[in-house]
């Protein structure tokens, strides 16, 4: 996160290691069999939403884990909520994406290969 203070890196990776320790705690039933990380968190300067990046392996069922996640928006963030209580006032807003950095490595030692 380029331009971003300590605070923002610090709540940032908390809320990183949180959020993938809470997805983890799922189990992978929970996501059709597909595992879920977190790969990144990047969070607004005012704190009030964070902007989480999830890689999902096999990435065939990433569509359905996206839809899966969405509609936990709201559990996922209360769950968060409980965690980092006593260091955020507000819990921010999340906003989900797709981290295809995995699939970008994949298709690059295809590639190679070739």
């Amino acid at each position: 996160m380029e331009g971003a203070s300590t605070r923002q890196l610090k709540v940032a990776s908390s809320l990183r290691k949180d959020m993938a320790e809470i997805l983890r705690s799922k189990g992978m039933a929970a996501f059709g069999g597909a595992m879920v990380s977190v790969s990144g968190v990047e969070i607004s300067p005012d704190l009030s939403v964070a902007r989480v990046y999830v890689s999902i392996f096999p990435s065939e069922k990433a569509a359905d884990v996206m839809k899966t996640i969405e509609e936990n928006k709201k559990a996922l963030r209360g769950e968060l909520g409980r965690k980092v209580a006593k260091q955020l006032r507000i819990v921010p807003e999340l906003v989900f994406f797709l981290d295809s950095s995995l699939d970008y490595v994949e298709h690059i030692e295809e590639l190679l290969k070739k």
